[in-house]
């Protein structure tokens, strides 16, 4: 993998990148996160952002996770790869907040699971705005019953909505939809069941800027600090 100079010039070109584009589409820096993604990388990677005091990581895989986890320990983690259901009580407890909740059955799981345990879970619902085959996530119009269904579960705490963009990279157009509509839906949840979801997590290292115009509050980043990722 990359040295840890290398991923130190990326985070300090990443950062500024994030600093022009809110003072482009007049935002404060203070309203985005950026969450270092570690997918596929080894926990150096893990370290390089402990040691630049980013302690926020989001994770793809419940066990690179869960390994990570073990051997870099103090840091906080967000689960950013799809959940199968049957790995619910291995996430409970170990992750800061799960931004994949795409099910009504992964709701239902998510809720056992941490009554069972007696702690709150974090939670986004991912969903499809961009209406890709190839991606998980509610629908729109399943959003609301979705949303219904987390804000009567106990031990669920939902903060807002995440979403991928589709894989276009010839139009950013595609991504700006993409994320204009969660934006919408977000704001459109926020009036009808009266709540203040704040976190809006769309927007990856390709369509950074289509993300941060349309209102993301959180960058998920991988391979513009860590390089190409290994096969």
């Amino acid at each position: 993998m990359l040295k840890e100079e290398q991923f130190r010039r990326n985070l300090v070109e990443v950062l500024r990148k994030m600093e022009r584009l809110c003072d482009e589409f007049n935002r404060s820096p203070d309203e985005l996160t950026l969450l270092p993604v570690t997918k596929k990388w080894p926990s150096e990677a893990v370290r390089f952002c402990q040691r630049a005091e980013i302690m926020r990581i989001g994770e793809n895989r419940v066990q690179d996770a869960l390994v990570k986890q073990q051997e870099v320990p103090g840091m906080s983690w967000e689960l950013i790869g799809h959940l199968q259901s049957n790995k619910v009580n291995q996430v409970i407890g170990r992750f800061e907040r799960i931004q994949t909740v795409d099910s009504l059955k992964l709701l239902r799981k998510l809720q056992a699971g941490a009554e069972k345990k007696e702690v709150n879970c974090k939670i986004l619902l991912q969903v499809n705005t961009g209406e890709d085959p190839a991606k998980y996530g509610f629908l729109s119009e399943q959003v609301d019953s979705a949303f219904e269904q987390a804000l009567s579960s106990s031990n669920l705490l939902v903060e807002g909505l995440m979403t991928i963009a589709p894989y276009a990279p010839e139009d950013p157009s595609v991504a700006k939809r993409t994320f204009v509509r969660l934006r919408d839906l977000r704001d459109r949840l926020n009036e009808d069941f009266d709540t203040d979801l704040k976190e809006l997590s769309m927007g990856m290292s390709g369509d950074l800027r289509e993300a941060i115009e349309s209102g993301s509050t959180m960058i998920r980043v991988g391979s513009a600090l860590f390089g190409e990722r290994p096969q």
